[in-house]
């Protein structure tokens, strides 16, 4: 019987991808906000948690944020001088300072709050969050022999694929000799950060990290020095977002990149909404 035409298989994850237009809508607006706000922060993100982020996000409604691609926000903060024999104002030597600063994962702050407001706001700020596989484990969790009565009968083959010796008795979860779920100081694997998140211990703290600011009345500052492992990408990428004409500039914008799309959009639009986990590149 021939193959019918209407016989079509469609991805149902087929999605457009952010091609330049999406780049240069993001370079505009930093540079209006650059014109809008007074002062501009660096911020680094430890355990990073896009639902933790948007509460801060709404914490601080009458400012900015932008959280994605470090190459599209250099771009960004990009002055151009009519006369490259002139000195550099001040705004262009605090724009370089903060465009050198750009290195791994961060993000940019645009209000007009005083910085004494804002470093004493985050540095208040943290939230507990649970470990991920691959996170080192701060204490050591044993579980003793005998009912396990917070969990539903149905849980239990997931906690058996785990690697917990759990077996029903009369209906109820019983652990049924002692286990070690994590030892202090140890790296946790997905295994281990499961159970942690059914056992309902969190390991993880939440915290946004100003590293470096940029202020009308006192120009560029270091917060917090970061002390990051600068390798052959994060150097080419820092080489990449400081050219040397516009055509170079859009050359650098329209290049295709390995990062995560959906940490582009993680904060730079007010009305966008963040998926409940983040996705780091692999």
């Amino acid at each position: 019987m021939p193959k019918s035409k209407r016989d079509k298989k469609v991805s149902l994850t087929k999605t457009d991808r952010k091609g330049l237009s999406n780049k240069q809508q993001i370079i505009e607006d930093i540079q209006q906000c650059r014109e809008q706000y007074d002062n501009i922060f660096l911020f680094s993100v430890q355990n990073m948690r896009n639902s933790k982020l948007k509460d801060v996000r709404t914490e601080w409604k009458n400012s900015r944020f932008f959280f994605g691609k470090n190459r599209v926000m250099q771009l960004g903060l990009k002055l151009i001088s009519d006369d490259e024999n002139d000195e550099p104002t001040k705004l262009e030597k605090g724009m370089e300072q903060l465009r050198a600063q750009m290195i791994g994962q961060c993000g940019l702050l645009f209000t007009s709050e005083s910085k004494k407001t804002v470093l004493e706001w985050f540095e208040s700020y943290q939230a507990e969050e649970f470990a991920r596989s691959g996170f080192r484990a701060i204490k050591t969790i044993k579980l003793k022999p005998g009912p396990l009565e917070d969990f539903s009968h149905a849980i239990e083959p997931h906690l058996r694929s785990l690697g917990m010796p759990t077996k029903l008795d009369r209906g109820v979860v019983t652990l049924y000799k002692e286990f070690t779920v994590c030892e202090k100081g140890k790296l946790l694997t997905p295994e281990q950060a499961r159970i942690l998140k059914l056992l309902g211990k969190p390991m993880a703290t939440f915290k946004v990290i100003i590293n470096c600011c940029y202020t009308k009345k006192d120009g560029f500052e270091v917060i917090n020095k970061r002390d990051i492992e600068v390798t052959k990408k994060t150097k080419k990428s820092v080489k990449s977002a400081v050219p040397k004409s516009t055509k170079k500039s859009a050359d650098a914008m329209s290049e295709d990149e390995d990062d995560d799309e959906e940490d582009d959009d993680a904060m730079e639009q007010d009305d966008d909404e963040d998926d409940d986990e983040d996705e780091d590149d692999e």
